[in-house]
């Protein structure tokens, strides 16, 4: 008999050791910090003491991540508030602007707007090419990563040279109508895999509060 059929056996056997009390106090195994044996009743207390810590880890992830949430959903209500009182086309992209600066702490933040009757002084005017247009019109939604090469750099004119990653967030209800492009110092900021709920939703807020002004 080999160490595969002991274990085959108490498998099979699980009664084993409620017959067999006195063994648990008796049978001892290597301490897993050290070199002394310690009981086998022991040794499992110390493994599910490592379990629980594991757990208690990983709730406080869930904790953390939780809290972010609700603070990023706060940050998205206010911003709902804001555009729903903007008077006019101007003042609700002003709005947005300022809210992702203070509230999200986007240092830079550009806006393109096309096809729709903006006002004739709307910076958002300013001509898109035909190429980011279509570029534009074949994301499937928000997309994020470092600023090295990213086309929409230059949006953020001369502070271009300090952003190190960019978020793009398509626009529109029907059909891409438009591009919000966020721009952050920190590379880290905006990222690859990271998560584009509550960009998408700022998106659609930003496309719904824009059309019902034009």
């Amino acid at each position: 008999m080999d160490a595969e059929d002991v274990a085959q056996y108490l498998r099979t056997h699980p009664q084993f050791f409620e017959q067999h009390a006195d063994l648990l106090e008796s049978i001892e195994v290597p301490h897993p910090y050290g070199g002394r044996a310690i009981p086998l009743a022991e040794r499992q207390v110390l493994g599910l003491r490592e379990k629980v810590k594991l757990l208690e880890g990983k709730l406080g992830e869930l904790i953390q991540f939780g809290e972010e949430n609700d603070a990023i959903g706060e940050k998205v209500h206010r911003l709902s508030l804001m555009l729903i009182a903007a008077r006019d086309f101007a003042s609700a992209a002003r709005a947005l602007t300022m809210h992702l600066r203070e509230d999200f702490a986007v240092p830079h933040v550009a806006l393109r707007v096309w096809d729709l009757a903006l006002p004739a002084d709307a910076p958002e005017r300013a001509e898109v090419s035909d190429e980011l247009r279509q570029q534009i019109e074949a994301m499937a939604g928000p997309e994020c990563g470092p600023a090295a090469g990213n086309p929409f750099l230059g949006w953020f004119g001369e502070a271009g040279a300090h952003v190190r990653s960019v978020a793009t967030v398509p626009l529109g209800q029907t059909r891409t109508s438009g591009l919000l492009a966020l721009g952050s110092e920190d590379a880290r900021r905006f990222y690859a895999e990271m998560g584009t709920l509550y960009l998408s939703r700022i998106g659609e807020l930003t496309s719904a509060a824009l059309a019902a002004h034009l």
